[in-house]
């Protein structure tokens, strides 16, 4: 029989399963029943043929810093990790409020820049960012909402206390793992689901496609949605793939598309279709060679003149990445204050900004206690982990901060909360982390349809597929 083992005495992370008195959390206890009655055999056998269902359906990923074998499946865990419906109401309140500062930021840098006269961040900060599109000054974007879809990587602290780690508010992903993982959990294991009311996740697609239809053009009553993406070799093809089936949009790639007296148009066996709403998949640098990269071949000619007529809108909104800056996030707190005269419901990881000499020269002093993000990284990519590097590491990154420190923060390690997790038949504390995806149309709607990334390796903090992390089912019950 498979048990939920007791939980240490000591412990220095917030259990996701057990109390403070060692004792299960309430809304564990019928999963834990429920695990007990399965033989060992059993699990593993329907492990293997969820596994292969998802080989089946194409749900991979790739890493790009390997020369071979770089398409793998997402490694899935079958022990869900359950969130009640007053963390989930927390959280939600907290994304909302959140995204709705971001998105009053990237309107603010690209019109009156009041945050930057009158408020704490600096002219410097946002002009320095590799994400700050100049091109988008002055543009105005349909009922001036930049950040259509989100997602706010949350952790949980050793008290419990959730907090941001990053925002994404440029092209997110991951839904699509949230999609499929339920699904094939179902399907492998329905009995796990017994004693819980688990809210929903698969109305996401038509949650998406109201919020696009709700960005198009004013006057078009009936909107023409695409998704736009790079091709297959992108690491999220599947994701594309998948939302623009769902939604019942097209899937395209930028040959598909073409801009006639700035309209854009799809070429179609019947002719050409006109474009309203583009669910683009693809960064700014890559969307019009006239404007950004001029050697890229994933773009539209022409889109960006386009855009700037009001005649076809993006989702996300073309210079939307400012807010993404990890440089910048450690401001958001202040924008909320600036924006919306709230106190911060959710607060952020302490941060330390680079650029400011007493704050760089701590950081120097203590690598081998802090984490340390490249500003524009991304995937876990440009990261020092400094208690587990080692002294050659840390002197590396030590010359790339004095080098640039524009290009850096640091942070305290936080210590994830951990989640019982199936490891080689036997179930293992893993750490975890929670990625809530927020969509914008009328207002910010935050469906219970969130994904849990888990470190897989024992002792690991770092949750990112491309550094061996997997992922989870997410219950948010009485939502």
């Amino acid at each position: 029989m498979l048990e939920l083992q007791p939980r240490p005495s000591v412990s220095s992370h917030y259990d996701e399963l057990y109390d403070a008195a060692g004792l299960p959390r309430a809304h564990y206890a019928a999963l834990s029943a429920t695990l007990s009655e399965f033989a060992l055999g059993e699990i593993l056998g329907r492990v293997g043929s969820i596994n292969t269902t998802l080989l089946q359906r194409g749900v991979t990923f790739t890493v790009y810093a390997e020369s071979s074998g770089t398409e793998r499946i997402f490694p899935f865990d079958v022990i869900p990790r359950i969130l009640t419906g007053a963390e989930w109401a927390h959280i939600e309140r907290g994304v909302q409020q959140r995204v709705r500062a971001l998105n009053a930021f990237v309107y603010d840098v690209y019109h009156a820049e009041r945050i930057l006269r009158d408020g704490p961040i600096s002219r410097e900060l946002v002009y320095s960012s590799k994400n700050y599109c100049r091109e988008m000054i002055d543009v105005d974007v349909q009922r001036d909402v930049y950040i259509h879809v989100s997602g706010i990587d949350l952790i949980r602290d050793a008290s419990g206390e959730f907090l941001v780690l990053e925002d994404n508010c440029r092209t997110p992903s991951g839904i699509s793992y949230v999609l499929e993982n339920r699904d094939v959990l179902k399907r492998g294991f329905a009995d796990l689901f017994r004693g819980y009311a688990v809210s929903p996740v698969d109305d996401y697609p038509s949650r998406l496609l109201d919020v696009l239809h709700f960005a198009a053009p004013r006057g078009i009553m009936q909107p023409n949605v695409v998704v736009l993406t790079p091709g297959i070799y992108n690491s999220a093809y599947f994701e594309h793939a998948l939302l623009a089936r769902r939604m019942g949009a097209e899937l395209v790639e930028g040959r598909d598309l073409l801009v006639v007296d700035n309209v854009v148009y799809l070429r179609t066996t019947r002719g050409l279709a006109r474009v309203d709403v583009i669910y683009r998949r693809i960064d700014d640098d890559f969307l019009d060679p006239l404007y950004f990269a001029p050697n890229s071949g994933l773009g539209v000619t022409g889109l960006m003149n386009a855009y700037r007529a009001g005649n076809v809108s993006l989702a996300n909104a073309i210079g939307s990445g400012v807010a993404d800056d990890k440089a910048i996030y450690r401001h958001v707190p202040d924008m909320i204050r600036f924006y919306l005269g709230e106190e911060p419901v959710l607060s952020n990881v302490p941060t330390f900004d680079c650029t400011n000499d007493l704050e760089r020269r701590h950081v120097l002093a203590n690598l081998d206690k802090l984490v340390v993000k490249n500003a524009n990284a991304s995937g876990g990519y440009g990261m020092l982990m400094g208690p587990f590097a080692g002294a050659a590491e840390r002197a590396e990154f030590a010359d790339l901060i004095e080098a640039n420190p524009r290009d850096f923060i640091a942070q305290p390690m936080i210590e994830l909360s951990s989640s019982p997790t199936l490891i080689n038949g036997t179930l293992a504390s893993r750490r975890v982390d929670l990625r809530p995806f927020a969509l914008y149309g009328r207002d910010v709607d935050v469906p219970p349809a969130a994904l849990t990334r888990v470190a897989l390796k024992e002792g690991s903090l770092v949750v990112n597929s491309s550094q061996g992390g997997g992922c989870k089912d997410t219950w948010v019950l009485g939502v």
